[in-house]
């Protein structure tokens, strides 16, 4: 299997123009289901297969549960921010460096996989209330000072559950351990 696809097992993120009504029902949904899913998908692991890179060269197993936990959570904050001033510009973090701390390398994943499912929880609580209005409301991402809509965020975070999703499910096919 080549880079590319070990990266981007399930290809790169692609929202929609006009993104419509049931788009976002759709994204809501894998959403939601996200943390059971990935709960299910690690539950039976032992350690030495938590701290098995998805790649050479990529993070193990469970930085990326813990990072699917940090990156979340940074974008419920987003949604909240853009939910509640004029296009706000964001806070960004480096993800990279986040993954290298301890908690991401050696924390249980049940930590992290508990706070996703608290998470999720109330972001679709949240995501199930807003309006076409608040949907259409945005914030800037300062690497690239573009607007992105909470409509779009949406779209982007149902496709990182997916991509994350994919990775610790590809390893698993690929080692037998499923």
């Amino acid at each position: 299997m080549d880079l590319e696809n070990l990266r981007f097992p399930i290809g790169r993120a692609s929202i929609p123009k006009e993104i419509e009504q049931k788009d976002l029902a759709h994204w809501i949904s894998t959403i939601e289901k996200f943390p059971q899913k990935l709960d299910a998908l690690t539950v039976n692991l032992n350690p030495q297969q938590l701290d098995t890179p998805y790649r050479e060269n990529g993070w193990t197993v469970r930085q990326v549960v813990h990072h699917c936990y940090d990156s979340h959570h940074n974008s419920y904050t987003r949604f909240k921010w853009g939910l509640t001033e004029d296009s706000p510009i964001i806070k960004a973090y480096f993800e990279g460096h986040w993954a290298t701390l301890h908690d991401s390398k050696s924390a249980p994943i049940s930590l992290s996989i508990n706070g996703l499912k608290a998470l999720h929880a109330k972001w679709v609580y949240l995501l199930k209330g807003l309006s076409k209005t608040d949907f259409e409301k945005s914030f800037i991402h300062p690497s690239n000072n573009e607007k992105v809509t909470l409509k779009e965020n949406t779209g982007i975070y149902a496709w990182h559950c997916q991509h994350h999703f994919a990775h610790i499910e590809q390893l698993l096919i690929r080692k037998n351990w499923v």
